[in-house]
């Protein structure tokens, strides 16, 4: 089964006001919610199973997909209005949800991309080999990176501004290594479930990678023509539009 969860439960703050009255995922980007376009995107490429995680205005996110039925797809809702639980601590919550012997494929619900996600490893095809999790990478300006080795097996993490180094390998050298800017766009497989569940109840998914990169096989995947905008603050949204206009033919 091919299965995604899709981030919408942030707050949305760099997006103020539009956010006083509704969740960042219903923002409307090209006519249509940021919520819209991932979930026709993952549809097109045959995902049949998501599950979306609710905390800010989350009722009108829950309207939505009622109201467009579902987009025909098994959509089920992860309920955080309790407490928000990052990214990793959404995921940890979410698992069962999910199908646990297929991989999960995580999106950020304000990332438009040119991805495409029926192919290449982020297909979910699951075969001998596959690593433990592949991280949608690529060379963009940005002050926190990914390192990856030359094989991209996830060594690390840096913030070139402060100089700050996290790594489990003890004086790892950031200039030895490939630095490349997350996505938000990533692919679990089922061999890293049990780790999920020994984590605290609210953590960050870099954190669970940068713990466990010593013993787990974390990928980067670098697509060298990606076309990517992180939909978060308000000047982002004209640029928002620009995009999906621009890159219509890789958009549902």
């Amino acid at each position: 089964m091919k299965q995604a969860m899709i981030f919408a439960a942030g707050l949305g703050t760099r997006l103020k006001p539009l956010t006083d009255t509704m969740p960042k995922a219903l923002v409307k980007v090209g006519g249509q919610p940021l919520l819209w376009h991932v979930v026709k995107k993952l549809k097109a490429a045959g995902y049949e199973r998501l599950v979306v995680n609710v905390h800010h205005f989350a009722q009108q996110i829950v309207d939505y997909l009622h109201e467009n039925d579902n987009f025909g797809l098994d959509i089920r809702i992860s309920d955080e209005t309790s407490g928000l639980l990052e990214t990793g601590g959404g995921i940890r919550k979410a698992l069962p949800l999910f199908d646990p012997e297929s991989p999960i494929l995580i999106h950020n619900v304000d990332i438009l991309s040119n991805v495409d996600l029926s192919q290449n490893g982020l297909s979910l095809l699951s075969e001998e080999g596959t690593p433990d999790a592949l991280l949608l990478v690529s060379r963009r300006q940005t002050k926190r990176y990914l390192l990856f080795d030359d094989e991209m097996i996830l060594d690390g993490w840096t913030n070139i501004e402060t100089g700050e180094v996290r790594s489990p390998y003890k004086g790892l050298d950031p200039t030895d290594c490939k630095q490349l800017a997350f996505s938000g766009i990533h692919v679990l497989w089922p061999r890293v479930f049990p780790l999920l569940e020994q984590m605290p109840e609210r953590f960050s998914i870099i954190d669970f990678y940068l713990k466990y990169c010593h013993q787990c096989a974390f990928m980067g995947y670098e697509q060298k023509d990606l076309h990517l905008l992180d939909v978060g603050k308000l000047d982002s949204l004209e640029q928002a539009n620009v995009f999906i206009e621009t890159n219509s033919h890789n958009l549902p």
